[in-house]
């Protein structure tokens, strides 16, 4: 059984169809790319599926279960989890805090407990502070669990934002621009990071537009343009797609992705 399957998605704003008729299917370890040019509807893909968007037309399913348009918490319940382009940190938090907010979920809630801090309540802080730093550690960020997080360079709060949605324990994780303004440095300990995450069993979906990171990760990439599929397929496959190459990739995009193999 899949992951993740979308299914015929079609959606529009106005006159404007976005998505029109995608489909694919993501299995639980499997790392599935989603590319193409700015306006293709990689976004929006994304709000579809982590239930922001509506669609007109089509279904998301979740380990089987039809989910289209679910809220995102209720995703979230279900084993589904999103990072963001732009940085979602709680930079007056420290590390371990910002990771323990993506244990909410997981946790035990009770007004009199909380209020009177009751030893219950104590243990279970404990508990979630351990899995924070241990997620931490997995994510390259060991020994920095009680720096604040605005203190933290550019990649290193790249890593926790992912780390904090590790925290909810995602069976799907979907990750948009987990790389974008790293230098490539950064860039290849996120690639270090996404790989252990697939290795865990997680199916991980990406957008992304460094293409030797995609190239290099991805087992297959599903190619958008104008918000129709023109191309899936494993990386040799894509990178020697003519549309693909006409659309997206073009000369210098397709000796960038072909690096990825040096």
């Amino acid at each position: 059984m899949s992951a993740l399957a979308v299914e015929g998605i079609g959606i529009g704003f106005g006159g404007l169809t976005a998505l029109s008729g995608v489909s694919f299917s993501v299995k639980p370890g499997e790392i599935f790319a989603v590319i193409g040019p700015n306006g293709a509807g990689k976004t929006t893909l994304f709000n579809v599926i982590s239930g922001l968007y509506r669609p007109r037309q089509g279904r998301v399913l979740l380990n089987g279960e039809t989910v289209t348009a679910l809220a995102p918490h209720l995703l979230a319940r279900r084993g589904l989890s999103r990072t963001f382009q732009n940085l979602q940190i709680f930079f007056r938090m420290n590390a371990a805090e910002n990771v323990m907010v993506g244990r909410h979920l997981h946790e035990k809630r009770n007004v009199v407990a909380h209020l009177f801090t009751l030893p219950s309540v104590l243990t279970q802080n404990k508990f979630t502070r351990a899995k924070a730093e241990a997620l931490l550690a997995f994510v390259g960020l060991a020994g920095i669990a009680d720096k604040p997080a605005g203190s933290l360079p550019y990649g290193a709060l790249r890593r926790l934002e992912i780390a904090r949605a590790l925290a909810t324990e995602p069976k799907v994780l979907l990750l948009d621009e987990p790389a974008a303004g790293c230098n490539p440095v950064e860039t290849a300990e996120i690639d270090d990071v996404i790989s252990k995450i697939a290795a865990s069993g997680v199916a991980v979906v990406l957008v992304e537009h460094d293409m030797k990171l995609v190239m290099k990760i991805s087992h297959r990439i599903h190619v958008l343009d104008q918000g129709r599929t023109i191309a899936e397929g494993p990386a040799d496959e894509v990178r020697a797609n003519e549309k693909v190459i006409a659309a997206y990739l073009g000369q210098h995009g397709q000796r960038e992705s072909a690096r990825a193999r040096d």
